[in-house]
């Protein structure tokens, strides 16, 4: 069995440990937490380290923390030239403390708590400093998921931002849509079915040619109506910008 050590307590760490539960080759050695109460739902008492010098040598540590924080973890890891990778979209593999082999573990989705996730699915975007290295993450990453590939730190610098775009930004937008729902006395669920008949189409066209709505039709009568009905100047505003996008086609505005 390949012994994997995970560093971190929040969403990416807690749904790392129930994607690796079910590896029939890799197992978890030890978890890292400040509070063991904060991960005893999902693991042993006796597995969780709370003091970094508490953490034993493994296969593998993949630390699950928030980006301005992976540097001073990977600094505090008591051992040397043990394989070290971080879980984060932008970071650089280079942000991790040298004294270690380094390398990146970073899974291309949105976790929520409490939400449950096909992690077999999951792409998981790999990059290690040298070819056995990587190759070790490899076979992890296979192990519980059936979407593997190869990202150089540019490839998933872009990858992230891509992934802002359609997954953050779109549910900000359900958020404004939900207000504007809300405010006229309206069930936000009555728009679900538009929402998953948008996602369902980009499985079969490209997003350039699923767009509908009055913006790619330059319907000004329309948008300008939408315009004059929005109240709130951050919508209204934001409203402006995409249809400008829209009708620009990505070209610059």
């Amino acid at each position: 069995m390949i012994q994997i050590n995970i560093i971190g307590s929040g969403n990416v760490a807690q749904h790392l440990i129930k994607a690796f539960e079910g590896s029939k080759t890799v197992e978890i050695k030890q978890v890292f937490s400040r509070k063991k109460e904060t991960l005893l739902h999902l693991v042993d008492y006796e597995k969780i380290a709370t003091d970094y010098n508490e953490i034993q040598p493994a296969d593998l540590h993949i630390i699950a923390v928030s980006d301005n924080a992976i540097a001073e973890v990977s600094e505090q890891l008591p051992f040397n030239n043990q394989f070290v990778v971080h879980t984060s979209g932008t970071s650089s593999m280079e942000l991790l403390n040298p004294k270690n082999r380094r390398g990146v573990f970073y899974p291309l989705q949105t976790f929520s708590k409490n939400k449950a996730i096909d992690y077999s699915i999951i792409p998981f975007c790999l990059e290690a400093e040298n070819t056995a290295d990587f190759k070790l993450l490899e076979s992890i990453a296979k192990s519980i998921s059936t979407a593997v590939h190869s990202v150089s730190s540019e490839q998933r610098k872009a990858l992230h931002v891509a992934a802002v775009f359609v997954s953050n930004f779109t549910n900000h937008l359900y958020s404004l849509g939900q207000e504007v729902c809300e405010e006229n006395q309206l069930p936000f669920a009555i728009l679900r079915p538009l929402i998953q008949e948008t996602a369902d189409k980009i499985n079969t066209l490209n997003p350039i040619d699923a767009q509908t709505g009055p913006a790619i039709r330059h319907d000004s009568n329309t948008t300008e109506a939408h315009m004059a009905f929005l109240q709130n100047e951050n919508k209204k505003n934001i409203y402006k910008i995409l249809t400008q996008s829209i009708q620009h086609n990505g070209k610059k505005l």
